[in-house]
């Protein structure tokens, strides 16, 4: 675990880790300063001010528009798949993204904390396509888009969905603070199955929607190297489960 970081109230910008103790007073009040003009910017959808460099903007844990909470999980899913979950520290993602660690502690208090919110994102995104779908009507244009929009997730999320598949016994002890939250994806899994089933299936027709939806995880994972493009990979996913599905693009 790392070790613990003191932070600044809730609301003020984080403190700049700099040199002699007798200019850090200075600094701190430069840093409410810029706190009430600009503060943590990005945390807000605003943009860095015109004229610094955009180094000491990560030094104040500020990044562009709508990319703080974003950045900060893509870096840690990078070292994640490079050392390994158990093995990258909270300091290791601050130096990787230029930030001081009490900057990225301004926005996360952990790495357990930085996992939990990217699952937690793809958990929402796909109740968005798990309620889009239920109230459609059960057409094989309605499951041709719901396999079209958990496809688009599952290439925009596949960082996430590796990280999950390969540290199972790390997910377990994040989850298991929730029994809910344990099943939460294989509910989620059979929501969509369900909602890609034609009225009324024999039980083959049923497996197949159940292997399209199992498809576009697998073989995202699976053949990611194969594929020229992410874009190609998509493609040839989607029309495979659609296929499955016998989901009509009308």
């Amino acid at each position: 675990m790392d070790e613990p970081t003191h932070v600044t109230a809730v609301g003020a910008a984080p403190p700049l880790e700099v040199g002699p103790a007798r200019s850090r007073s200075r600094d701190r009040s430069r840093a409410r300063g810029r706190s009430r003009s600009s503060g943590l910017g990005s945390a807000r959808g605003e943009s860095p001010a015109r004229g610094e460099s955009p180094a000491r903007h990560r030094a104040r844990g500020e990044f562009p528009r709508g990319g703080t909470r974003e950045r900060i999980q893509a870096i840690a899913l990078e070292l994640f798949a490079e050392q390994g979950y158990e093995k990258t520290s909270l300091r290791e993602i601050a130096e990787r993204l230029g930030v001081t660690k009490a900057a990225l502690y301004y926005h996360f208090k952990s790495k357990e904390d930085i996992v939990r919110s990217f699952v937690e994102d793809y958990r929402a995104e796909l109740e968005q396509v798990i309620a889009w779908g239920a109230s459609q009507p059960r057409t094989p244009g309605t499951r041709a888009e719901i396999l079209r929009r958990y496809s688009g997730i599952v290439s925009e999320q596949l960082a996430v969905i590796r990280f999950m598949e390969q540290n199972q016994a790390a997910m377990h002890s994040l989850m298991s603070d929730s029994g809910a939250r344990k099943k939460m994806f294989r509910d989620q899994f059979m929501s969509l199955s369900d909602l890609i089933t034609p009225p009324g299936a024999a039980l083959a027709d049923r497996i197949r929607a159940t292997m399209a939806v199992v498809s576009i995880g697998m073989a995202s994972l699976l053949f990611q190297r194969e594929a020229a493009s992410p874009e190609e990979l998509h493609d040839v996913v989607l029309k495979v489960a659609c296929d499955l599905a016998d989901a009509g693009t009308s």
